[in-house]
């Protein structure tokens, strides 16, 4: 098994690896969600990539889910009992993942890290922050990201589990729907939820099966459910997907 889904696992004296969990600082911190999500640069960007995203048919990428992810990314490390500064990092990755979207799908992971490295370092941020949150950016599409820290692994936990009829902005029709839009159409209900206690994360979907079949759901989702196993992995937790009260793995 990759020997980096343990970093978060060892001790200091064991590793000085940089993907190590962030410590908290006797220093102010230095930049907050609320100044990203208020900056005029970051404001452009998520809507240019919501109008990129909704140029190409593809499911919502609006502050709705910039917003839940920031929200679920924070949730997740909180209920680990990191730090308030990996609580608020963790919330600034999760908000500023998806701005590589406003100059291409295509590789808007990596676009999007540089993008978030340089506004964050124009905001103030020090460099530790900066990467920490860049590379969380970076690492956070399934098809070629890794949960290399622990601000990454809570937000592709929480970027993976954003499955919902709410992310369909298809204007023409059910009948039109291709097999993302009836998917996430027919999910009436997500929720995830962490118990440090068990060392759970489970992703809870509620799916109308005369929409959407199960088989649909892994048919395009097998590769972002085994992406969440191992960052639950990472961050010392068994991922659970339970599907109208199934556990499915």
């Amino acid at each position: 098994m990759d020997d980096r889904l343990f970093y978060s696992k060892r001790k200091e004296s064991e590793t000085s690896d940089p993907y190590e969990p962030h410590k908290e600082s006797d220093e102010k911190a230095s930049i907050t969600l609320e100044e990203v999500m208020a900056d005029e640069e970051v404001i452009c960007l998520i809507d240019g990539a919501r109008r990129m995203m909704e140029a190409l048919r593809y499911t919502d990428h609006s502050r709705r889910h910039t917003k839940l992810i920031a929200e679920r990314a924070g949730y997740v490390l909180k209920a680990l009992s990191f730090s308030e500064r990996d609580v608020e990092l963790a919330r600034i990755a999760g908000y500023l993942h998806d701005v590589g979207n406003a100059m291409s799908r295509p590789g808007h992971e990596l676009l999007g890290a540089y993008l978030a490295y340089d506004l964050l370092k124009r905001l103030g941020a020090d460099y530790e922050e900066a990467i920490l949150v860049s590379t969380a950016v970076a690492n956070h599409d399934e098809n070629v990201g890794h949960p290399v820290n622990v601000i990454a692994a809570a937000v592709i936990l929480s970027d993976k589990s954003d499955v919902h009829r709410s992310r369909v902005r298809n204007p023409d029709g059910i009948e039109s729907f291709d097999i993302h839009d009836r998917v996430n159409y027919a999910v009436t209900d997500s929720e995830l939820l962490i118990d440090a206690e068990a060392k759970t994360c489970h992703l809870k979907l509620t799916v109308d099966t005369e929409i959407s079949t199960v088989s649909d759901y892994f048919e395009i989702f097998l590769s972002r459910m085994l992406m969440c196993r191992h960052a639950a992995l990472f961050l010392g937790l068994k991922f659970n997907l339970i599907v109208n009260d199934v556990a499915m793995m």
